[in-house]
């Protein structure tokens, strides 16, 4: 499943055509995180990215493509570290607490946040119909958890008792609030505190066979 269900005419561009296209999105993402949506424009976006109003709009012709972009694009970046091999696609308990120290060891995690977190916490009060893009997107982050404890299930290393797409609510949910809670707090113990509580949590599943 894509992110975007919309046409991705961004695929024709040229190498020298995605790459301006990709210096726009995180340009405007940070701007839009920085700004919100509606205080984020055009010229600030030129501005920030050297290039003139006719190639910007030569990319993105409306204010909600541009948006359902950086969507998109938020949503690749942070599915692609979830999809890496460091978590071997979360089919044990040790993966997730790799997945869990790999973000509480971030140094500037409570600072910067979840940037698709914070993102959608932004655009979803504005008026832009960017809903089921923002849905899309979570759920595929929701999917790579609750396959790998289906997958551990398989393995006879998670009892048939759990129930993969709540705990994997519950393991997003652990995340994108603890995420939130160490940037007002200023540091990561809520972060941590939230994704132990979610694992040990996970873990009450476990069976003999779960180690390793």
């Amino acid at each position: 499943m894509n992110v975007s269900t919309k046409p991705a005419e961004h695929r024709r561009l040229t190498g020298k055509g995605q790459a301006t296209r990709a210096r726009i999105l995180e340009q405007a993402a940070e701007l839009i995180y920085a700004n919100g949506v509606h205080a984020t424009n055009n010229e600030q976006i030129r501005r920030a990215t050297g290039i003139s109003g006719s190639q910007l709009n030569h990319y993105f012709s409306t204010k909600e493509k541009l948006v359902l972009a950086v969507i998109e694009w938020q949503a690749e970046r942070v599915l692609a570290v979830h999809r890496g091999e460091q978590f071997d696609s979360f089919d044990s308990i040790d993966a997730f607490r790799r997945w869990a120290a790999f973000y509480v060891g971030y140094e500037r995690a409570y600072r910067e946040g979840c940037t698709l977190g914070s993102l959608a916490s932004e655009i979803i009060k504005t008026d832009l119909n960017v809903r089921d893009e923002l849905a899309s997107a979570f759920g595929q982050w929701r999917e790579i958890f609750r396959d790998g404890i289906t997958e551990m299930q398989r393995r006879g290393r998670m009892s048939a008792d759990a129930d993969p797409t709540q705990l994997a609510n519950l393991l997003l949910a652990a995340f994108q609030g603890g995420m939130m809670l160490a940037q007002v707090a200023q540091e990561i113990g809520p972060l941590d505190d939230a994704l132990r509580a979610a694992i040990d949590h996970l873990e009450t599943f476990a069976t003999d066979e779960s180690a390793g």
